[in-house]
């Protein structure tokens, strides 16, 4: 054990001879301590011949954050950048390859010290193409430098759609354009450890586009010619792609701006109108216009959705339904000509967010979600379930391409959504317009998915448990095209196959009774041979149980009873009178006799006569005297036990009186006092027998057949 010790404190690099604990020293604590102590860096001439050293010098500073804040500070106090700079044009010029790779290195370290006072020099109007220059240089690329200065200054070109009359917004927008280039394109890709190193380049961009936006949304005259000229029919369609493309970019900056200053943005943008401009650019027929207007769009639902419903509801008191904002949006989702539906997914996802109700306010004047709801699905549901109208007029879909399945697939998601989240609106809908019967239409899709969206927009309507939709169900026969669907599937274990199974074990288990009913009724012949699930013969046990209820109702209210009494209080158990007289003063039952107490069931009859009362005592009978064998042999016992303890032993009779008066059930008190009816004063004589027990203060129960006998006993005798 020693021996290992000494080897683990090897390994850990201390001595094993020192008993004390010893522990390491971090070396970048040493490090720390030795920069604190010290004074501040200080850097080599900048000339071309210390090139080589201050590279040398700033690699080894960022590994350490106190070497890093210490080479920051000594770079921007002693002007050290600019100096770089003219030592840079002076390399180019000379085409000295090792000063510029040198340069390299150093302006890329100084990028990673991540300090903004650096930046805002670098980034400078006279600087930045000189420090786009010096990142031009990397060595690693064999001397072939690349020609970002070019770029930027010869095929990037600066358009101004709207002319800019503020020539500091104009210098603002030149530089956040060339320092994205910088993040984006010069710079090389971080390493893990060097990205956070650069959280002050991103910052300082996010501040450029904020002040950007800022000083546009400040200039009136600006917005007032924008949005004049993009609703003008006379803009030629150039133009008016430069105006959109221009007016998604500024609404996409808008996204770094604080809530606060958002909310004002787009109240701003509201009230110029774009909206009613949107709806110009949408009637458009140029793809990559409608495109950028989508965009747009989008940034408006997001931010505030019942700005748009309020706009959409205002201007159908004023145009048509056919050019209404959000039937246009309908349109432009049914008829995209992309294969992949790309701009028809983001445009499903914006009709969502409009008629989802948990975004709806309501006020007290008013209720956003009955009113828009109303309106869309009088001016709009039209236009969003025409498609499938159109696709489902026969037995099966007329078109089953994969773009139209597709679309379809798209509608029936959004119906599903309006099912789940709106009442009575989509009900009415469905059951008016026939809507459940032409989805189920395309259970007969050749694509599966499409398939599948039709059974689970019938799965969620069955989930309502609502006898609205299944009375609407069992009248057209609607789980006729199910069950044809999953006998056309045959054995084969898929989706389909678990989809429908699951819809059947649903109305078993929630026990839907009237689809169960309609099922088993109508479809039990095709389903019965179905035996790897038990979901179809539980259905049947469900309807058979269902069908025994209806034919014997005593039957199902005896259940009933059953069902409600389940938790009953024993009938063998003390009832709260006896409870009492059984907790009373022993003092007043010295004297008692002991007496059989009725249960809660009538004993005898009130017609019956001494006969029925000697029919209930003979079971007595035999008990007593089979006891009284047993007491004989007890007796001998007792007394040599009495004689040995000088004491007597308890023991006490028990008197059944054969009366022919009818057993009164009354509470057992009235019967316990002497002399009371039925305690053996009166009627016929007594049976008696003698029952020799030992316990005290103990209240004993003896079931004899239907008789209950309570006893209390204690140390004395009882005469009975």
């Amino acid at each position: 054990m020693l021996c290992y010790n000494s080897d683990l404190q090897q390994v850990q690099g201390k001595d094993p001879s020192v008993d004390i604990t010893q522990e390491l020293v971090d070396e970048s604590e040493e490090e720390r301590f030795d920069d604190m102590s010290s004074p501040g860096l200080e850097l080599p001439p900048c000339e071309l011949g210390h090139l080589e050293e201050l590279a040398e010098l700033v690699a080894s500073s960022l590994p350490s954050p106190l070497r890093r804040e210490k080479l920051a500070l000594a770079v921007e106090n002693e002007g050290y950048i600019r100096k770089l700079l003219e030592l840079f044009r002076q390399c180019e010029d000379l085409e000295n390859a090792d000063g510029l790779h040198h340069l390299y290195e150093i302006v890329k370290g100084i990028f990673l010290l991540n300090r903004t006072a650096l930046f805002e020099v670098m980034f400078s109007e006279e600087c930045i193409m000189d420090v786009i220059g010096c990142l031009e240089h990397d060595p690693a690329l064999d001397g072939l430098p690349r020609r970002h200065r070019d770029f930027l200054t010869k095929t990037a070109r600066f358009k101004e759609v709207i002319p800019i009359g503020d020539p500091e917004l104009r210098a603002k927008i030149h530089q956040t354009y060339r320092v994205q280039y910088i993040q984006d394109m010069v710079l090389p890709t971080p390493s893990v450890f060097e990205e956070n190193m650069l959280s002050t380049l991103h910052s300082f961009i996010f501040f450029n586009k904020v002040e950007i936006v800022g000083m546009l949304q400040d200039d009136e005259k600006f917005l007032t010619d924008l949005f004049a000229q993009l609703t003008d029919e006379a803009t030629d369609d150039d133009k008016r792609h430069e105006l959109v493309n221009f007016l998604k970019e500024f609404c996409a900056f808008s996204q770094t701006l604080q809530p606060q200053n958002r909310d004002t943005f787009f109240k701003t943008l509201s009230n110029m109108g774009i909206l009613p401009a949107l709806e110009v650019i949408l009637g458009m027929d140029d793809v990559q216009v409608r495109g950028a207007a989508t965009d747009i769009f989008s940034y408006l639902v997001e931010y505030n959705p019942s700005m748009v419903r309020e706009f959409i509801m205002q201007e159908s008191q004023q145009n048509d339904d056919d050019i209404l904002l959000i039937n246009l949006i309908i349109e432009h989702m049914i008829c995209d000509s992309d294969p992949e539906l790309g701009g028809a997914v983001q445009l499903m996802g914006l009709l969502r967010t409009l008629v989802d109700p948990e975004n709806m306010m309501a006020t007290a004047n008013k209720t956003e979600k009955t009113e828009f709801l109303s309106f869309f699905y009088k001016h709009c549901m039209h236009v969003l379930s025409a498609p499938l109208l159109a696709n489902t007029t026969d037995d099966k879909p007329s078109r089953d391409d994969f773009q139209t399945s597709q679309l379809l697939a798209l509608i029936l998601e959004l119906l599903t959504f309006c099912v789940e989240h709106h009442t009575y609106h989509i009900k009415n809908y469905i059951i008016n317009k026939d809507i459940l019967r032409r989805v189920l239409v395309l259970t007969a899709s050749q694509h599966a998915f499409l398939a599948l969206c039709a059974l689970r927009f019938m799965r969620r309507i069955i989930g309502l448990k609502d006898e609205f939709y299944n009375r609407y169900i069992m009248k057209n026969f609607l789980f006729e095209p199910v069950v044809k669907a999953f006998l056309n599937n045959g054995a084969r274990y898929n989706l389909m196959n678990s989809a429908i199974i699951e819809m059947f074990e649903y109305v078993r288990v929630e026990d839907v009774k009237s689809l169960t009913a309609h099922i088993v009724e109508n479809y039990w012949k095709s389903l019965e041979d179905v035996d790897y699930v038990q979901t179809f013969k539980g259905l049947k046990l469900r309807y058979e149980q269902q069908r025994e209820r209806q034919d014997n109702p005593k039957l199902d209210s005896m259940r009933s009873i059953l069902r409600n009494h389940r938790f009953r209080r024993d009938a063998r158990t003390l009832d709260d009178d006896e409870e009492m007289w059984f907790n009373a003063d022993e003092e007043e039952l010295e004297d008692c006799e002991a007496v059989v107490p009725p249960s809660d069931s009538k004993i005898t009859k009130a017609s019956g006569g001494a006969g029925e009362n000697e029919d209930l005592m003979d079971p007595i009978s035999k008990f007593m005297e089979r006891k009284k064998l047993k007491d004989s042999d007890d007796k001998e016992v007792l007394g040599k036990s009495s004689s040995l303890s000088g004491r007597q032993s308890p023991s006490f009779k028990l008197s059944f009186s054969g009366s022919t008066t009818k057993t009164s059930l009354s509470s057992p008190p009235a019967s316990l006092r002497p002399g009371s009816p039925g305690s053996g004063a009166k009627g016929s004589p007594p049976t008696a027998a003698t029952v020799t027990t030992k316990v005290g203060r103990i209240t004993r129960l003896v079931s004899t057949g239907t008789w209950v006998v309570f006893i209390r006993a204690q140390q004395k005798t009882f005469q009975m």
